[in-house]
């Protein structure tokens, strides 16, 4: 094309509107989109202090192909019902502070809600290189405000991040032809209070702002939103810390001339190589860069991101001195800059397999090579999103947005997407503000919704993108708006005198509940960590330990530090100090049976392992001093001479929350066998499983003396009823029925058979250990590589968080909540754990007795029958797919595959007398859910205690009749 005015090699006139809004279009950068924009309007006779007509008028006046088809997206923008056709906030004045992405993006969506908008920028650049990762809803939503016209790469394929500098360039030309009025070179730097005199002159809120002389100085606003970013110049608000170890980040940008070889480089989205040991390892033996995690996107630059070592950085001369004080450390003069730009560019080369032909640095607005180093120790978030301040009859709504807001943790992806979404939800306040709501009612729901804001990941946020409006309803599932009452946000309403000063302080201040860690104290607390395992360590046979990775290696120092307050669960003298595996697997496995500590790795792993991870050692000992730090752990030799009394205090007092979760959530398919001659299990619960008991001869539940162990059966009875008494006179009514059924239970198995003493006491059926393939680096379920910080294990398996489903139904499980079958090594959630066996796998189950199949037609005119979803929870029993396609007859309670709890005395019982399994079933079911029924529920209703007698005396004399029979 020609110059404006000029004409084209064809011949035809050029419209030089046309070649302005070209120029506009492709302005790259800040002071030069702007200049375009002005020149345009000019041209044009707009002004666009017009805001409320301007975006018609110059729609109907450059009439140009190209611009049609950006009309054509923000019209169907704009179009949502919730704008109202732009009259939604039609008298709103808003101010908001920062032109960075989440600052541009909320004056877009006032914009069109219909409100005047003032922008203000201290700078009149547009310089940050480093690249954004997207979500999918935020890339729908650039789309759809027209960001391919602007930039013609945007997330072309399968890209989905961009540049801060090319985000910022796009939205501020959305928002120009919005309306928005934007003035670079312009500081706020606080509010004015409306005066005390309103009489003669109404005058709202205003903004101070440098220069003086510039007219924004003049204008009033009734909403004001900071979005500049983590300094946050709005006060009012407080803010919470989130501290972690030092964590020293650098960025780099590599100049990127787009020539074929660079595009055929691959990029590290920071999934593929994140927690990667091999990566790493070879990284820091090659070139001396010890990282912790690194991500490369391309972009208009080669962005490279990289969290560093501290020690590393000493070494490579990077950092000068080691400070404590990490602003020190980090500071310009403790840096070699040299240094720097070569770890940098040796971090960079490797990893992209030295495949970019040149790495030259771009440069920066500073006119410097584009590296930075700083420290993201601690995050902060503001506690509120908004407040009301309330000045001579004269309100004004502050809200946040952006890193103001919350400050994203990089490697998470978040920043971007979560600032969008803020925006929306300032937009949607602001609504609500402007249409006369109560000041209590706006910020009782803008709250509501921000709580939701931290937890938003792009798989529970609304998957149904093109829907998003400013409505939260269509972003957020589930959401309630009215989570919090109006009376809870009272606080947040300054109206200037001094009890509301009480409530609210007028300066940035941290969350004084979170503790202050300094990088020393961190330090600290690992060598008091360190300290604390060589003390309970000290003087056990090949146990020397000196740090928290290689002295744990064999395995020796885990068991010590289990058998040190625990010394009934593990004997120590047996351990071969040589087999490594064997005494790490079975410190894991008592760790997580006994004390709900889940492994960091399996015993294999730790065996083989040159040298184990400090962070997962450090997380995994962290567990074990938490759980012990408070207790007395019993002394060399005191252990025979305590009383039984001691003996449970100190069970007891290793008894956790976390324990008591773990062995929640531990299989039904459990199996505790015993020695009758050692009683080492004495008492039945109420679902008739066994607890463990310790090798001194006391259990959880009750405390036998070493002499009476040689008693026969019936004195076990015996003192099982006595106890059982005691405890129902405790406990009053409320267990009157659980009491009955165990006495009951305890008669069956008075003269079983013994079993064989060389049966081995198990916490479960599962191999004491188990032979994972892959061992904990790859998933259980997917067989695709798991990495530690999104890594659970239970049952000896790991696996990704997102993978642990119901084999069943697909739900979710918790690891407090699930069922675990043995044989086919599936996991259920425990409402469906009793379908494991239909269909297919029903059909494969052998053909019933005969036996069975004569206490089927005995049963078949009882009630219908309520199982036992798991150790310590009762519910009716869930119909399945083929009985709900039945009739309504009562199913047989001996007819569907439901969930039992084993009785294992009961069995030889009934083979001695040759009875089939039918009959012990159903007893197993109804004892079991009597119990726990009774012990769930109290016993308020006569009906309840009835039905409960009714159901004892139905089931288990009809058991009793086959047994007899």
């Amino acid at each position: 094309m020609g110059d404006p005015g000029g004409f084209t090699t064809t011949g035809e006139r050029v419209n030089p509107a046309h070649v302005m809004f070209d120029r506009f279009a492709q302005a790259s950068t800040c002071k030069g989109t702007l200049k375009a924009f002005q020149e345009l309007c000019d041209h044009l006779d707009l002004k666009p202090c017009e805001y409320r007509v301007f975006y018609h008028k110059l729609k109907s006046k450059l009439n140009y192909w190209k611009a049609k088809a950006l009309w054509a997206k923000l019209d169907k923008r704009a179009g949502q019902k919730e704008y109202k056709k732009g009259r939604a906030c039609a008298n709103s004045k808003c101010l908001i502070i920062g032109a960075g992405p989440c600052g541009l993006r909320t004056a877009i969506e006032l914009g069109f809600l219909g409100a005047k908008v003032v922008l203000l920028e201290k700078r009149d650049a547009f310089s940050r290189n480093n690249v954004l990762h997207l979500w999918p809803f935020t890339i729908q939503d650039l789309r759809g405000l027209g960001a391919k016209k602007f930039h013609g790469k945007f997330c072309a394929g399968a890209i989905d991040h961009i540049s801060i500098r090319q985000l910022q360039l796009m939205l501020l030309k959305v928002a120009l032809l919005l309306g928005i009025e934007i003035h670079v070179n312009v500081e706020f730097k606080g509010l004015i209070e409306p005066p005390e005199d309103q009489e003669n002159e109404s005058i709202g809120w205003r903004a101070e702002v440098h220069p003086r002389t510039h007219p924004v100085n003049e204008l009033e606003f009734d909403v004001i939103i900071g979005a500049d970013g983590r300094r946050n110049t709005l006060a009012g608000f407080r803010r919470k810390e989130f501290r972690g170890k030092l964590a020293i980040a650098i960025t780099a940008n590599f100049i990127n001339r787009n020539t074929t070889a660079e595009a055929k480089v691959e990029e590290i989205s920071g999934v593929a190589f994140i927690f990667n040991q091999k990566f790493f390892q070879d990284l820091r033996e090659a070139t001396g860069v010890d990282l912790e995690n690194i991500v490369y996107y391309k972009d208009d630059t080669h962005y490279f991101v990289m969290t560093a070592k501290k020690q590393s950085l000493l070494e490579k001369g990077v950092i000068l001195h080691d400070y404590a004080d990490t602003e020190m450390l980090l500071s310009r003069a403790n840096v070699d800059q040299e240094a720097l730009l070569s770890y940098a560019r040796e971090a960079a080369d490797f990893s992209t397999n030295h495949q970019l032909p040149t790495l030259d640095f771009a440069i920066n607005h500073y006119g410097q090579p584009d590296v930075a180093m700083f420290d993201f120790t601690c995050m902060y978030a503001s506690e509120n999103a908004a407040l009301v301040r309330q000045r001579n009859g004269r309100q004004l709504l502050v809200s946040l947005v952006g890193d103001s807001l919350l400050e994203p943790f990089w490697p998470m992806g978040t920043g971007i997407a979560r600032g969008f979404l803020a925006a929306m939800d300032s937009g949607w306040m602001v609504k609500s503000w402007a249409q006369g709501n109560s000041p209590l009612d706006v910020l009782a729901e803008r709250e509501s919704i921000y709580r939701l804001l931290p937890q938003t990941t792009p798989e529970n946020i609304s998957k149904n993108v093109s829907h998003y409006s400013v409505d939260p309803t269509t972003r957020y599932p589930n959401i309630s708006l009215h989570f919090l009452r109006p009376n809870q946000v009272r606080h947040l309403i300054d109206t200037g005198d001094s009890s509301s000063e009480m409530r609210i302080e007028m300066e940035n201040v941290v969350n004084s509940s979170t503790p202050k860690l300094t990088r020393n104290e961190s330090i600290a607390r690992s060598s008091k960590l360190l300290n604390w395992c060589q003390r309970q360590t000290e003087g056990y046979r090949k146990v020397s330990v000196i740090d928290l990775t290689m002295s744990w290696k064999s395995g020796m120092a885990l068991c010590a530090l289990i058998h040190r307050y625990r010394p009934d669960l593990i004997d120590f003298d047996s351990l071969d100090e040589q087999d490594q595996q064997k005494n790490n697997q079975l410190g894991f496995d008592v760790a997580e049976r006994e004390f709900g500590i889940s492994p960091c790795m399996t015993g294999k792993e730790m065996s083989q392992v040159s040298e184990p991870d400090k962070l997962s050692m450090v997380m995994y000992l962290s567990q074990f001093y938490e759980m012990f730090k408070d207790t007395v752990p019993p002394g060399a030799g005191d252990n025979q001479n305590m009383s039984p009394e001691e003996k449970a205090a100190l069970i007891n007092s290793t008894k956790s929350p976390i324990s008591f979760l773990s062995k929640l959530g531990q299989s039904i398919a459990i199996s505790r066998k015993r020695n009758p001659k050692d009683k080492k299990e004495k008492d039945v619960d109420g679902l008739g499983k066994r607890r463990k008991t310790s090798q001194a001869g006391h259990s959880e539940d009750e405390e036998v003396s070493r002499g009476n162990r040689d008693d026969r059966p019936s004195n076990s009875t015996a003192l099982t009823e006595r106890n059982m008494k005691e405890e129902t006179a405790a406990v009053g009514n409320h267990n009157k029925v659980k009491s009955m059924a165990t006495q009951l239970l305890a008669k069956f198995e008075e003269n079983a058979p013994a079993e064989s003493k060389d049966l081995k006491r198990q916490g479960s059926l599962r191999k004491e250990f188990p032979q994972n393939i892959g061992g904990s680096d790859v998933c259980f379920f997917c067989r695709k590589r798991v990495y530690v910080m999104e890594r659970l294990s239970a049952e000896g398996k790991f696996f990704h968080r997102s993978c642990f489903k119901c084999d069943y139904c697909g739900t979710t499980l918790r690891l407090s909540s699930y069922a675990f079958d043995v044989e086919d090594g599936k996991f259920y959630c425990k409402p469906h754990y009793c379908y494991r066996l239909s269909g297919q796998a029903q059909r494969k189950r052998p053909a019933p007795s005969p036996a069975l199949l004569n206490a089927r037609e005995n049963q078949a005119s009882l009630p219908a029958v309520v199982t036992v979803d798991s150790p310590g929870r009762g519910e009716m029993a869930s119909p399945s797919p083929t009985e709900r396609r039945t009739s309504g007859t009562p199913t047989s309670p001996l007819s569907s595959p439901l969930a039992v709890v084993p009785l294992p005395r009961l069995a030889p019982l009934a083979r001695a007398r040759g009875v089939g399994e039918g009959p012990l079933r159903t007893l197993r079911r109804t004892l079991s859910w009597t119990c726990h029924q009774v012990e769930l529920n109290p016993l308020d209703s006569p009906f309840l205690y009835t039905y409960c007698i009714y159901l004892v005396c139905c089931f288990t004399l009809n058991a009793l009749l086959n047994l007899l029979a």
